[in-house]
């Protein structure tokens, strides 16, 4: 674990804390520096909240001013800030510094103002959700900086990594817009490309036919990926006579007679309860779950046999536990979240002594790593595509009988090879190499393992079945290579009474508490939509590095379970120690929120043109009222208590308004506002292409194309590419790997490829 890394945390709010309570976790020595005040998380609802992000902590009162703080970032290896500045470290110092802000430190908005809220609009993330009928809506829950923060966490130690081996500090620039951009929107950008970037018509916003459904006791949650899921629900609701339906067959079929089919679901769902519901389903292997909130949670059976929910080391509420395991240890003892200053004047870290350079700084942090990539989907290849950009070798492993399901979900279904033209699998897959083997298949298994041998972590993301049928459970790993770590990534765990149950990132969004808080209150509760797969590839990430980390030390390779759905649950934890901590179930309110009032959407002139609006503070409102002319009736009003009214005047000041300058007006008053961004439009952010944050890689298939990018920046590697190749085609390396890695010669890789254990085509295609 990361027992003897010095931290020093300057930040505040969701993003940063998270950060170093991942850090804290996994062991590191975090000191927490707040104003004289406090953190004002600290008085955020019950305190709940902070006392979650801050256990394992200490605290020292000051600032980068004071003597005692300046000098314990001098002797810290990593500075985690929040404030949108560059915070200053001795120069030549081996300190790794990391700015988490809304749009990172440069770029034509950086040091716009933003919220949560905001970002959602830019990012394309509220544009994507709802019904044509009623107006977009926001994801609850301030999920994006949670993503945020978990992949400032990944930043930093890959930072930490390479400081150590080539005596040099690093500063790393974190975009909580770029990192909402990756996660919180599904590649729609690289669709509308692949696509050829058709005219739009009409709203972008849609919901999952079938998702979150109402039962004669609640909600339950469904998730079809597949088409064969969705037969299987069509069975499942007694119609199979629906199956021919080609309409139906398709999620755009199913939106353009949304009305129809979900009449025809709710007539099944709504005569039969949640449980009976999702034990049929579970028979049918249909991805199902409760749809849960902070009251109902941890009393679920997995969540209670497997101990996932903890009480809080200082009592009064339970939370989430650390979400991955390496060797059976869940991080250190949760310590309490400390006291304000508990520890001024009682923090004292020697200097670290010079560096003895091991490598050229040009390197990236993972060079020379070694992966073997069984993953399929998103939430598994996240994490392998993470690993890859930061300089992993990464073998990816298919097979023609079974490629990752991912490739399956086309934009060009009579292309000569189709299942090359899934936007996701290449956003997901860049800089990988792809290798397939027939693992049910002697030959194809003993090949497995003849690569195992060579590398340095193995991971997966199936049911916890799939790779033990094939014979490659952690003792096999172990077997073949005693160095190795073996990083397993299930929807609901090794054990459990869920154990075999398969799931997807809606599924966690349904069963966490995400979707309970996501939309209109006099409507169902709404999934965030695929954000909890890169959210648990980035816990998969930070726990391969930290196990890496004990590995070199020790020389033996370790097993890693990171739960999908308990890295969601930690995302989600708010609901949870709210509850348990004073009784308060929190809700979905539509576009408003807790934080800022007035904050909603708000028609413009023209069609579909939303003006996202968050006003924080009084300034905020200030200068609101000074752009709008300071009309009457906003001279004394309570903004919040009087939110309707506020919300009435403000349609029909934006109805005549022009979109763009009523958002650039707002900016230049530094008042949190943007345009409600149609998914796939993000590729033309001004701001997001001046960082460069976009990619183009020439596939050789679907030609060139733009891909998102890594969402933060390091300042050695100024804006050069993180990624070093597109998306492999199925077996593209085939030859390379058998011939130049396991010294396969022409004849034996002919015969491999005459009975299908490699191949370049999914069988039956």
């Amino acid at each position: 674990m990361l027992d003897d890394l010095r931290v020093v945390d300057l930040s505040t709010e969701i993003a940063g804390p998270y950060c170093t309570k991942l850090l804290a976790d996994a062991g590191a020595d975090v000191v927490k520096v707040e104003p004289p005040g406090g953190d004002p998380l600290r008085q955020w609802r019950s305190g709940a909240l902070f006392e979650f992000l801050n256990t394992s902590k200490r605290s020292v009162v000051g600032d980068i001013a004071v003597d005692e703080v300046r000098d314990l970032v001098a002797a810290a290896d990593i500075v985690i800030d929040s404030s949108g500045r560059d915070p200053a470290v001795p120069d030549g110092a081996p300190i790794v510094v990391v700015s988490i802000s809304p749009f990172g430190l440069s770029g034509p908005w950086a040091g716009r103002a933003a919220t949560e809220f905001v970002l959602q609009a830019w990012c394309g993330s509220t544009g994507s959700r709802g019904t044509p009928d009623r107006p977009p809506v926001a994801a609850g829950g301030r999920l994006g900086e949670w993503i945020g923060g978990a992949y400032a966490a990944v930043a930093a130690v890959a930072a930490w990594k390479q400081a150590r081996r080539t005596g040099r500090g690093e500063r790393v620039d974190v975009s909580l817009l770029e990192c909402m951009s990756v996660t919180m929107n599904t590649f729609t950008s690289v669709f509308s490309s692949f696509m050829g970037r058709p005219a739009f018509r009409g709203p972008a916003r849609t919901i999952e036919i079938p998702s979150v459904e109402p039962t004669t006791d609640g909600y339950v949650g469904f998730c079809t990926i597949t088409a064969q899921q969705f037969q299987d629900f069509l069975v499942l609701i007694e119609r199979p006579d629906l199956i021919d339906d080609r309409d139906l067959a398709s999620a755009i079929g199913r939106s353009k007679r949304m009305d129809e089919i979900l009449a025809v679901i709710h007539d099944w769902t709504t005569k039969r309860t949640s449980d009976e519901i999702i034990e049929l389903a579970t028979l049918l292997r249909i991805p199902v779950t409760p749809v849960g909130n902070g009251a109902t949670l941890p009393a679920l059976d997995h969540f209670r046999a497997r101990g996932t929910f903890v009480e809080h080391p200082g009592g009064g509420f339970v939370q989430p536990r650390v979400p991955y395991a390496v060797d059976g240890r869940r991080g250190r003892p949760f310590t309490p979240a400390p006291r304000l200053g508990e520890h001024s004047g009682g923090v004292r870290w020697e200097p670290r002594p010079p560096a003895a350079p091991s490598r050229p700084r040009d390197g990236l942090p993972l060079d020379g790593l070694r992966i073997l990539d069984f993953t399929a989907f998103w939430a598994g290849p996240a994490a392998t595509h993470m690993l890859a950009a930061l300089g992993a070798d990464v073998v990816k492993v298919e097979s023609v009988q079974r490629p990752d399901g991912m490739r399956y979900t086309t934009t060009a279904p009579r292309a000569e090879q189709w299942w090359e033209w899934c936007p996701v699998f290449h956003g997901a897959n860049a800089g990988k190499r792809s290798i397939t083997l027939a693992l049910d298949q002697p030959d194809g298994l003993t090949l497995a393992k003849r690569l195992i041998a060579g590398a340095d972590a193995v991971i997966e993301n199936f049911s916890p079945r799939v790779m033990e049928n094939f014979g490659l459970d952690w003792d096999a790993v172990h077997a073949c290579n005693a160095r190795a770590v073996m990083v397993r990534m299930p929807a609901f765990g090794l054990d459990g009474p869920w154990r075999d149950r398969t799931g997807f990132a809606q599924t966690m969004e349904q069963i966490t508490g995400m979707a309970w808080v996501t939309g209109f209150a006099d409507g169902p509760p709404l999934i965030p939509r695929g954000a909890c797969d890169p959210f648990a590839g980035m816990h998969a990430v930070l726990a391969l590095l930290t196990a890496l980390d004990a590995r070199d030390r020790t020389g033996v390779g370790m097993l890693v379970e990171v739960t999908m759905v308990e890295a969601a649950l930690n995302a989600a934890a708010e609901q949870v120690v709210e509850y348990s901590a004073n009784g308060t179930l929190l809700g979905r309110h539509g576009n408003r929120g807790p934080v800022a009032a007035p904050q909603g959407l708000y028609a413009c002139a023209g069609t579909e043109r939303w003006l996202a609006l968050a006003v924080v503070t009084d300034e905020h409102w200030d200068a609101l009222r000074d752009v709008m002319g300071d009309p009457q009736w906003a001279r004394a009003i309570d903004r919040r208590a009087d939110h309707d009214l506020v919300d009435e005047e403000l349609a029909v000041w934006c109805a005549d308004r022009e979109l763009d300058d009523l958002v650039e007006q707002l900016a230049r008053r530094d008042v949190p506002a943007a345009p409600v961004i149609v998914p796939r439009d993000i590729a033309d952010n001004p701001h997001m292409r001046a960082r460069r944050f976009f990619e183009a890689l020439e596939h050789p298939v679907t030609g060139t194309h733009e891909l998102p990018g890594v969402p933060f920046r390091f300042a050695s590697r100024g804006q050069r590419p993180w990624y070093r190749s597109p998306a492999p085609t199925l077996g593209q390396h085939n030859d390379e790997v058998l011939r130049g890695e396991l010294g396969l010669d022409d004849a034996e890789i002919d015969d491999l490829r005459a009975r299908d254990i490699i191949g370049e085509r999914p069988l039956g295609a």
